[in-house]
């Protein structure tokens, strides 16, 4: 659970923003969305080379 103690004089934004911020933090949403779409492990081992090979070759254009 989040626990965000609200300051003396703090307005009520600057408060909200801090729990975003520590809720972002938690990577809860994200774990949600990766179980919501679920990707076996053999595809996503397949984009990742993809995503190596494509840097890769912008490496070698750019030397």
């Amino acid at each position: 659970m989040i626990i965000v103690n609200v300051k003396e004089g703090e307005s009520l934004d600057r408060a909200l923003k801090r729990f975003k911020k520590k809720f972002e933090k938690t990577g809860v949403l994200r774990e949600l969305r990766s179980r919501q779409a679920y990707e076996k492990k053999s595809v996503t081992r397949r984009t990742q080379v993809k995503k190596a090979i494509y840097k890769q070759g912008l490496q070698q254009d750019n030397a």
